[in-house]
């Protein structure tokens, strides 16, 4: 499986991010392991959501980062 995830940042923006390990990535964020989001932590998990394909996956993390997957993302997911 492969997971596209939202993190809210302590700033109250948004971190969108994907993995095939959604445990060891979000654990990686808690402990300030990964660089974009160290500087704003806590994080905290708002939502996730599991794909059965890496192609999927991608496809639409870079939807959510669209100007139309910002609104998707507000409207639905957070």
């Amino acid at each position: 499986m492969y997971y596209v995830y939202i993190l809210q940042l302590i700033n109250q923006k948004y971190y969108i991010g994907r993995s095939d390990n959604l445990k060891r990535r979000l654990h990686e964020h808690i402990m300030g392991k990964e660089k974009t989001t160290r500087k704003f932590l806590p994080v905290t998990l708002i939502t996730y959501l599991a794909f059965d394909s890496k192609t999927k996956a991608v496809k639409f993390e870079k939807y959510l980062k669209t100007g139309s997957g910002f609104a998707f993302r507000n409207k639905h997911l957070v």
